[in-house]
């Protein structure tokens, strides 16, 4: 068996030592599941072995879970393609259950069975620890054991759903599963999971004297009498099961079907015996499986996001570029930020600005974060002392020389930009790549200031920078592929997430995501309550409400950049009744938004809103106070049908070519709907190309044409493709 080792000692106790060929860290494959049948039959019918410790041949841990990659290519368990549909979720059901009964047998083979974990046990790796009777664990608060199903639209399909309460309890079980949180040691010894911690090292010795001094161990759920703490029937057990829907309903708006299956799970598997749980647990996983929800979060959140995660767009035959020393230009909040992360990758930083005291300022964003992460035990000082080392606060554009990249983050000014591209450039090699933070002005423009064009490239962060995981990389017209490969060895040098588009204003993110806000000013426009239009804003999936994500913007910037995309599209954005709005908040009431305290909300001095402003009214004729469940519908459905519109047109023009690139940037950039998948999962999964483009003619006939599928849908509609079968995302290398 490839994936096993088995070495028996003179005490009849078996050593499995679980070690996947070629990997880093044991998953668990098609293969992992043959092969562990075979090893409990031989743990069954070998009376040379007396009993068995797992353990692990890699030194990152001990199982990281379930291949969702190869989750993803064969679906929920099916072998073939079955003709009927009562078929293919027999298929489906016999493929997940199939390590529910592999682990079945392996608690009841009548011989004790231990795990010694000296690393990471994740998903199914966990419920490979759980189906032992013992569970040892090495004394380090780094090692994680954790039930993360439930974060990309599943849930533990091994058993973890019904072991996992057995051991620690509903209430307890459930919060753990339903947020997919991580426990260490100690708080797994404490919760009731892990049996003992010993020292690191120790592990295989302290479960095989286990193992000897317990020759006819049981699982607790197989001794007779043995009753769930906390089960539905009990008071704890009741107010868990109540008291999870609703926390359930709340948190998730009833848009993550994963969520509720495992308190389904949890609340029918707890009142029957073990053999009948498992088999509930596996018809839940195959249902949950099938849910559009599991399938584009697994594509995107896991498959899409390690494949760019390990640049999947990156120009191949391209030497890696070596990147010691950066430069940012502008030390304000985003050059502050993107400094920080630099220095935090080892990176050589020079921070400029136009006055000493500008820059300093720029470097004292770092010195915060590094104090805060040095006062919550995150990094020892020695650490953060090096890390502010790193950043080089000046005036000085000479410090530019010998820098491999620079990253300029001015204020988005042309002329502006164009200078300090032409200053920065005459101290830079010839090989130096020059990077914009800009997230609306056209790369190509920009360019045209530039002796070097094909050197020139978009690098666009999010704010803030320090926290949000994506970098969107922009092809000007003249940027060469050396460019672009040189630029996603950077954003992955500081650990960022690169998605790759080509030049237009807006480029993909902004473009997409300011329609978000705009439809929410357009319904507001029309006459619905402002709260309607956030409260439904929120529970279609999006992070804010539009109004709430328009101040958070600035009211003033959506403003100017509407006037200027306006005046490049030679129209008047005074006769744009969300133009003259904003011009209205901001020009006639001084309302800028959050950063002014005052915006479609009213903010305490926490920063934080309290209100929606009352005095809208004045130019808002409120028509619409009500929100009936079709009304929801609806509203729901303008607002990201009106972003997925826009995504399509961004293929149409070129702007974007990779539909992971476009799923993954519209869930990380502004918050598309997670549970979807991203924009593009959203039209292939939960419509399919032709009832999406029926609909949206429907929306465009009602709310504008706006909301009209270009021609890329309607023929994608014609020929039943998807983006994904249209586009081909590249394969992961």
């Amino acid at each position: 068996m490839e994936n096993f080792k088995i070495d028996v000692d003179g005490d009849g106790i078996a050593l499995v030592t679980f070690d996947v060929p070629g990997r880093s860290m044991n998953t668990i494959t098609g293969s992992v599941m043959r092969d562990l049948a075979k090893i409990v039959e031989t743990i069954k019918t070998d009376d040379k072995i007396k009993g068995v410790v797992f353990n692990s041949g890699k030194a990152s841990g001990f199982c990281a879970g379930a291949d969702l990659g190869e989750l993803n290519e064969r679906g929920a368990g099916e072998a073939s393609a079955p003709k009927s549909e009562e078929e293919k979720l027999k298929a489906q059901f016999d493929g997940s259950f199939t390590l529910n009964k592999t682990f079945r047998a392996l608690e009841t083979c009548g011989k004790p069975v231990a795990v010694a974990l000296e690393g990471l046990a994740l998903g199914g790796g966990l419920e490979i620890a759980l189906a032992c009777h013992y569970r040892v664990a090495a004394d380090n608060p780094k090692i994680k054991f954790g039930l993360p199903e439930a974060k990309v639209g599943l849930l533990p399909g091994a058993g973890g759903t019904q072991r996992l309460p057995r051991l620690i309890g509903v209430q307890n079980a459930a919060m753990m599963i339903l947020q997919g949180a991580d426990k260490s040691p100690q708080e797994a010894k404490s919760l009731g999971f892990i049996n003992e911690v010993v020292p690191v090292g120790k592990t295989v010795e302290a479960a095989k004297a286990w193992v000897k001094a317990n020759p006819k161990a049981v699982a607790p759920w197989d001794v007779k009498g043995y009753k769930v703490k906390d089960n539905p029937y009990s008071p704890g057990g009741a107010m868990a099961s109540v008291g999870g829907n609703a926390m359930v309903s709340k948190q998730t708006n009833l848009n993550y079907p994963a969520q509720r299956h495992i308190l389904s799970c949890i609340y029918e598997g707890t009142q029957v015996p073990i053999d009948a749980a498992l088999r509930i647990e596996s018809r839940y996983f195959v249902k949950t499986a099938n849910t559009p929800q599991a399938k584009g979060m697994i594509r995107s959140l896991f498959v899409s996001m390690q494949a760019l995660a390990k640049g999947a767009n990156r120009p191949q035959g391209v030497p890696e570029y070596p990147v010691k020393k950066v430069a940012v230009i502008g030390a304000g909040l985003m050059g502050a930020g993107i400094a920080y992360v630099q220095a935090k990758a080892g990176i050589e930083t020079v921070l400029l600005d136009v006055s000493q005291e500008s820059a300093e300022k720029g470097k004292a964003y770092s010195q915060r974060i590094v104090d805060k992460d040095v006062s919550r035990g995150k990094i020892t000082k020695e650490k953060g002392d090096e890390i502010l080392a790193r950043i080089t606060p000046s005036t000085d554009y000479g410090l530019i020389k010998g820098a491999d990249l620079v990253v300029e983050a001015v204020f988005e000014n042309p002329a502006l930009k164009a200078e300090v591209t032409k200053k920065a450039e005459a101290q830079l090699a010839e090989t130096a790549v020059f990077g914009s933070n800009t997230s609306t002005l056209p790369i190509t423009g920009l360019a045209e200031a530039s002796a070097r064009p094909a050197n020139f490239i978009g690098i666009h962060f999010f704010s803030p920078v320090e926290r949000m995981g994506l970098v969107e990389i922009i092809m000007g017209h003249k940027t060469s592929q050396e460019t672009l490969a040189k630029a996603i060895d950077y954003v992955l040098k500081i650990k960022k997430t690169p998605i790759v588009v080509n030049d237009f204003r807006g480029f993909y993110t902004s473009r997409c995501f300011g329609t978000y806000t705009t439809e929410g000013i357009e319904m507001l426009s029309e006459g619905i309550a402002p709260a309607i239009i956030e409260n439904v804003g929120r529970q279609c999936g999006m992070p804010m409400g539009a109004l709430e994500v328009s101040d958070s913007v600035g009211l003033d910037t959506a403003l100017k950049i509407g006037r200027q995309m306006a005046e490049a599209m030679q129209q008047d954005h005074s006769k744009d009744p969300r133009g003259a709005l904003l011009a209205w908040l901001v020009e006639e009431k001084g309302r800028v938004g959050r950063k002014g305290g005052k915006g479609f909300y009213e903010y305490g001095e926490d920063g934080k809103p309290t209100r929606i402003w009352p005095d809208l009214s004045q130019k808002i004729d409120v028509k619409v106070k009500e929100c009936p469940p079709a009304l929801k519908e609806e509203l729901t459905k303008r607002f990201l049908f009106r972003q997925c519109i826009e995504v399509a047109r961004c293929f149409e023009e070129g702007v974007i070519t990779d539909p992971r690139d476009a799923d993954v940037g519209s869930i990380l950039a502004w918050g598309f709907a997670p549970y979807t998948g991203g924009c593009v999962s959203y039209i292939d999964l939960f419509w399919g190309a032709k009832k999406f483009v029926e609909e949206a003619d429907r929306l465009a006939d009602k709310y504008g044409e706006r909301f009209r599928p270009n021609k890329l849908l309607r023929d994608m509609a014609a020929k039943g493709e998807t983006f994904y079968d249209r586009f081909g995302a590249k394969k992961a290398a």
